[in-house]
């Protein structure tokens, strides 16, 4: 059961790291996302570290939602879908293996980009580590999330505009407590609690989206 997992992983990140450019396009929209709020704001340096863990969080949370369309699309265009399905890997394992290589290819760059996006935005030294550890917790649930979304529209031509508005308010509270981790650090109100919330909220999703994102698939392929 593990080989078929980590198979499964390996082969959407080798499909993704083919795609070229096309797997880099969430991490360009950050960094490009980013880089012109300084330029709007102006050159305020108390402004900019005021906004920037808001910035960084909704840049972030958008840069993720650019790529949930081609989590099962792809496969389901060419038939592999239905023939992973009939392997010996339960479906649910099937939606987490791909969340997973969706994280690592789009998640896990992004948090690796944020630290110094986070220079540019003249965050606070205090809320680094933070900030790190926050998208560590909330990018693999966005993740989870998308994966349901991403089930519920995988038989539709254009779902990922709908994809994004199924997944959007779902992911609000992701967001919330990511911002409100890294201002507690940098403003002395304590990051522990939001971090726990969001570690609790990654263990749900963990639980959860597999079952609901498996069971939209079913549909989908009936």
């Amino acid at each position: 059961m593990v080989r078929p997992f980590l198979a499964l992983i390996g082969r959407d990140l080798r499909l993704a790291f083919r795609g070229g450019i096309g797997s880099l396009v969430s991490v360009v929209f950050f960094v490009i996302a980013v880089t012109l709020f300084p330029l709007g704001v102006g050159p305020a340096l108390d402004l900019l570290e005021r906004v920037a863990p808001g910035v960084l969080w909704v840049c972030a949370l958008l840069a993720a939602m650019l790529s949930l369309d081609r989590m099962f699309h792809d496969d389901h265009d060419d038939g592999s879908l239905e023939q992973i399905t009939l392997g010996a890997l339960p479906l649910e394992l099937v939606v987490l293996a791909k969340a997973i290589a969706h994280w690592l290819t789009t998640g896990l760059p992004l948090v690796l980009a944020a630290p110094v996006l986070a220079v540019l935005l003249n965050l606070s030294t205090e809320g680094f580590v933070v900030l790190i550890v926050s998208l560590l917790l909330g990018s693999p649930i966005l993740s989870l999330i998308g994966s349901v979304g991403a089930a519920l529209t995988v038989g539709l031509r254009r779902g990922g505009v709908l994809i994004s508005l199924l997944v959007l308010p779902l992911c609000v509270p992701v967001l919330i407590f990511g911002v409100g981790a890294v201002e507690g650090a940098i403003y002395g109100f304590g990051e522990r609690a939001h971090l726990l919330i969001l570690a609790g909220g990654l263990i749900v999703a963990l639980v959860l989206a597999p079952f609901a994102a498996a069971a939209a698939l079913r549909l989908t392929l009936e």
